[in-house]
């Protein structure tokens, strides 16, 4: 029997998870996740796969972020029909969010089309929404723990990786008794309102992301630096205009506004979540009690909220969206996407990067060529919809919330190992980050580790 990995996708980057298993003449692609950030990484969207999508025969998917899933609509539009497996939360998140990717795509060619302002890709959307609602026909639900049969002959079961609710490490394990672990993303400890990751004692090859590989998370308090910049806005009579990713970074939010007003530290403030896709996931967060720690399963056994502060606003449709630009102070606004690349927070950056009553508040990893990122690093002007903005607004960054575990985290859960992979294979993150896990796992391990290049093969025996 034959058996390899490829990695085509996050290989000396963040993003665009994707990795093929061949097991003889039987395809299973891990993740299919959408490129994003530098207008180079986002072409790559348009490359075909090495395997026409016909010739898959299954899809595993790790957990429900667009850097891992949003490329399946795509899939699908071009010929792939096999299972796509997930665990029953990223289903729900799969259901919200790949439509919602496929509306905006459809919405940033039209404008696009309108403006003149995108090349011969962003004149047609990658994919459309109903491209979107016709891939989720093919999911099916794989519970945690349950070994599941692959082609091949090979099965696969899912590990809680305590990433975001519903994020899963995927444990391969071929004919040969040979047994592969793919981490996806790997979460933190100690977090509020979701599991901490499975501790995982074996692989024969390991594959692990790297976004944080080269460096710690900052010991600040979030709450304390919440509440800081939350009197600041109160102060100034001003916004606060927080990016925030849906999945994951609202809910994580919502949680610390409730905590603060429970605590008396904040003052009651008008709080928007201007997200369609947030509102419904925040609702799934609040329904997937299988996924949740002790402390929130309580919370909701009690017919208590903490996903839901005092002050709070579920914003769905556009026109209320529109009119919060022209509403006045102290207000909070949270709003996708994380890394101000898309979706409505450009609007609201648009009318309050001027103002220098407005914060911009970042809550978590900007990768390199997106506009959070480059507004981190202090640009004083920024093009939004084909217009130079002048930035006055004051830039803040919250260093302690990130979902991903950092070198730390990532070393401690390596030591949960009581032999070393045979390899191990270090993915999504940038060259540096990579570089510096890479050292700290050979220098306290002594572990073999390999740093695949796009489309680098390696066989699996």
């Amino acid at each position: 029997m034959a058996q390899s990995i490829g990695f085509y996708g996050a290989a000396e980057t963040v993003t665009g998870s994707r990795h093929l298993i061949s097991i003889d003449n039987k395809k299973v692609l891990v993740d299919c996740g959408m490129f994003q950030g530098s207008r180079e990484l986002r072409d790559r969207n348009w490359e075909e796969l090495p395997v026409p999508p016909s010739n898959l025969d299954a899809v595993i998917i790790t957990h429900a972020h667009l850097d891992h899933i949003g490329w399946i609509p795509r899939l699908v539009a071009e010929g792939y029909e096999g299972p796509i497996y997930a665990t029953k939360a990223t289903i729900e998140l799969c259901k919200i969010s790949l439509p919602d990717s496929g509306r905006l795509q459809e919405e940033d060619a039209h404008f696009s089309n309108k403006h003149g302002t995108g090349n011969h890709h962003s004149t047609v959307p990658l994919y459309t929404e109903k491209d979107a609602y016709q891939c989720l026909k093919w999911f099916k639900h794989v519970e945690y723990n349950h070994w599941h049969e692959l082609p091949g002959r090979a099965q696969f079961r899912f590990h809680t990786a305590g990433h975001i609710l519903g994020s899963a490490f995927a444990e391969i394990v071929f004919q040969d008794g040979t047994n592969l672990l793919m981490s996806g993303d790997l979460g933190r400890y100690n977090t509020p309102i979701i599991k901490d990751p499975t501790a995982i004692e074996f692989a024969d090859y390991l594959v692990i992301e790297s976004t944080y590989g080269d460096r710690l998370h900052s010991h600040e308090d979030p709450l304390q630096k919440i509440a800081s910049i939350i009197h600041d806005t109160m102060e100034s009579g001003g916004a606060l205009i927080i990016p925030s990713f849906a999945i994951g970074r609202t809910q994580e939010l919502l949680y610390y506004f409730r905590v603060l007003q429970d605590q008396g530290r904040i003052p009651r403030i008008p709080i928007y979540i201007d997200s369609p896709m947030a509102v419904s996931v925040t609702h799934v967060y609040e329904a997937a009690k299988e996924e949740l720690d002790e402390e929130m399963v309580k919370s909701v056994e009690a017919g208590r909220s903490e996903l839901e502060p005092e002050g709070i606003n579920f914003v769905r449709d556009r026109e209320t969206s529109k009119a919060l630009n022209s509403q006045r102070g102290p207000i909070v606004i949270v709003s996708g996407s994380g890394m101000a690349n898309g979706g409505r927070v450009t609007h609201h950056l648009l009318h309050r990067l001027p103002n220098p009553n407005t914060i911009v508040l970042f809550t978590g990893y900007q990768a390199e060529g997106t506009l959070g990122r480059r507004l981190i690093e202090g640009a004083k002007e920024v093009h939004l919809h084909g217009e130079v903005v002048d930035v006055r607004a004051r830039i803040e960054k919250v260093n302690a919330l990130s979902a991903h575990a950092d070198q730390g985290e990532i070393l401690k859960w390596l030591g949960n190992f009581k032999k070393p992979p045979k390899d191990t294979f270090i993915v999504h993150g940038e060259p540096v980050a990579q570089e510096a896990l890479q050292s700290k796992i050979v220098k306290d391990f002594g572990w073999k580790t390999t740093i695949p290049k796009q489309a680098d093969e390696f066989d699996l025996a």
